[in-house]
């Protein structure tokens, strides 16, 4: 059924001291006392022990300010876009990995995380925005989102601890994923926005600059780390997002590591997201990629997912050299992707056969059993 409606800050709080608050009014007095504030000098000391070097910095980080007022305001603002016409017609799959003034999403997942907004508090705006003129549904639909949420929630809970890892997690495909000299070099160009690749780069750098991507981007990198280019380990790129996203979830986190690598819920790896067609579709003249890798900016749209085939003369024009002041792609696509497919085809059919031998002798230990 309909989850009950949030309480409101009032209702919790209370509007007096006495039997009418809700909380004691020294609690309530607490909400608006600076004796509990962490100063910022310790702050930014506790930040640099955990490898940060700026608890402040002036990078675009900022673009999520913390609170429940931030939250509620952003919910506000989606929920009125054109009248709720944002709400009616949310289709996750048709919103734009490339928009981001603003972004194409609610931008909400950081709040959810921290506890800032509560689901409860989410649905019962969506309903209300969409009325009885809701066009899209789950699992593409706004509430769809909630409930793939709380789904990988329950998986992970239901999993344990292994649900972050390939070995011992018994939803998760066993796949041989590189771990040869050049895994290290990949891994480190993917991290740092240098695979050559400007849309794969563009989104890697928003990533670190300002915490966040959406979906679509993430699924791209995801991709391409994995089972489309470089065949790295889905649990490299678990802690790279868990080190970078301000909205990381450990259960959400890992879910969707295990579904773009095809280790867990989806199986169609002969899908791969391409970094040069894939952009194309939502920002043919490369205005993400200008923003994100500068070095690009002044690149014709004709080169700008693909800088390498540029005449030399075109890049020096554009004040950058390829393999000079951008690098050259790490790997080659075509060639990597279609290699990658088969190995994924291979690791597919073992995994098969691993689970049919197991289901055999299961089978045969109870048979034992029942005639002894």
């Amino acid at each position: 059924g309909e989850p009950r409606n949030p309480l409101s800050a009032e209702e919790v709080v209370g509007s007096g001291s006495g039997k009418n608050a809700k909380l004691p009014q020294m609690a309530a007095d607490l909400l608006e006392s600076d004796k509990y504030d962490i100063p910022a000098d310790t702050l930014s000391e506790e930040f640099c022990k955990l490898g940060y070097s700026d608890a402040y910095p002036d990078s675009a980080r900022k673009v999520f300010v913390g609170g429940e007022n931030e939250a509620l305001q952003r919910l506000d603002s989606f929920c009125a876009r054109g009248n709720g016409r944002a709400v009616r017609e949310f289709s996750k799959p048709h919103t734009s990995p490339a928009a981001f003034n603003p972004p194409s999403t609610t931008t909400l997942s950081p709040y959810l995380k921290f506890g800032c907004i509560s689901p409860r508090t989410v649905y019962a705006a969506i309903r209300k925005a969409a009325g009885k003129s809701q066009k899209t549904k789950p699992p593409m639909s706004l509430l769809g989102q909630l409930y793939w949420r709380e789904h990988f929630m329950l998986l992970g809970y239901a999993v344990g601890a292994d649900f972050g890892h390939m070995r011992g997690n018994d939803i998760c495909r066993q796949i041989s994923w590189d771990e040869s000299d050049e895994k290290a070099r990949n891994l480190t160009a993917w991290e740092q926005g240098q695979t050559g690749y400007p849309w794969i780069d563009a989104c890697m750098r928003q990533l670190v600059q300002e915490g966040w991507l959406h979906h679509l981007a993430r699924h791209a990198v995801a991709c391409f780390l994995t089972r489309g280019d470089l065949w790295i380990s889905w649990e490299e790129g678990v802690r790279v997002f868990e080190r970078e996203l301000v909205d990381a979830d450990w259960a959400l986190n890992s879910a969707n590591w295990m579904w773009l690598s095809c280790s867990a819920f989806f199986h169609q790896y002969f899908r791969v997201y391409s970094p040069v067609s894939f952009p194309k579709k939502y920002d043919k003249d490369g205005t993400f990629v200008r923003r994100y890798v500068p070095e690009l900016k002044k690149f014709p749209e004709k080169y700008i997912y693909e800088p390498w085939k540029a005449p030399l003369a075109e890049q020096k024009r554009a004040g950058c050299v390829i393999g000079k002041d951008y690098p050259k792609p790490i790997v080659d696509h075509s060639d990597a992707s279609k290699a990658n497919i088969e190995r994924m085809k291979k690791a597919f059919e073992q995994n098969k056969r691993t689970s049919h031998e197991n289901s055999e002798a299961a089978a045969d230990t109870k048979r034992k059993r029942a005639k002894s």
